[in-house]
């Protein structure tokens, strides 16, 4: 099972690599890092790189596709015709089209949500819905058909084992889950909005908007 896994300049690092720790100890699988062409992508923070390793046109099959999200560089992937051309492309034989975070503006970009039921980060919800997706703010996880989107960033991780379990069934989900010791117990209780008091919420939206703002990721600061 050939898994693609997109980079583009700016995602977030976790989107993909928390889902990629899961998903690579499928039995028979495949993991690729995909991209217009390969090489060093740089993520949100300037100084992590993750490594392209197939280009586009190297991957026109694969078999589940998950696509990150980023802080700032989403509305660029979301312009980017290669990118939303590709998961046009390979959408109608995918058996999972999938999403983290932010990376469902993109599936909604190249056309793959229109009336479908989905999520992502809650600061965008708004803007998913303006894009003809049907917006899930209180769902951790939307499958519809075989689309699956996940909320924020470290939703990325639910999603892999869920897939997982859909795909090889609850025992190897729990094999998966307990290699890794995923046993969430944090220290605090706020990890969605209906958590936190508007003005905490406020202040995180804020600081997102910020983070939106700062010029599109293209190369490494170091």
């Amino acid at each position: 099972m050939q898994i693609a896994f997109v980079v583009y300049p700016g995602m977030t690092a976790l989107d993909a690599i928390g889902p990629y720790e899961l998903l690579r100890s499928m039995p028979q699988s495949e993991v690729r890092f995909v991209a217009a062409k390969t090489g060093p992508v740089v993520t949100d923070s300037g100084v992590l790189a993750l490594g392209a390793s197939h280009s586009f046109d190297d991957t026109p099959s694969p078999d589940i596709v998950l696509v990150p999200g980023g802080s700032n560089g989403t509305v660029a992937a979301m312009n980017d015709e290669a990118l939303v051309s590709w998961l046009r492309a390979v959408h109608p034989t995918t058996t999972w089209t999938t999403s983290v975070c932010s990376g469902a503006l993109i599936l909604a970009a190249a056309g793959l949500l229109a009336g479908v039921p989905a999520t992502t980060h809650w600061v965008c919800q708004e803007i998913l819905g303006s894009m003809g997706a049907i917006p899930q703010p209180d769902k951790r996880i939307v499958r519809s058909g075989k689309i699956a989107t996940a909320a924020g960033v470290s939703a990325g991780i639910d999603l892999a084992l869920w897939l997982i379990g859909e795909i090889h069934g609850p025992d190897q989900a729990k094999r998966a889950q307990v290699e890794i010791e995923y046993d969430p117990q944090p220290p605090y209780d706020a990890g969605h909005p209906s958590k936190v008091t508007p003005e905490l919420l406020e202040e995180v939206r804020a600081k997102l908007a910020a983070d939106a703002q700062k010029p599109p990721v293209t190369s490494a600061s170091w």
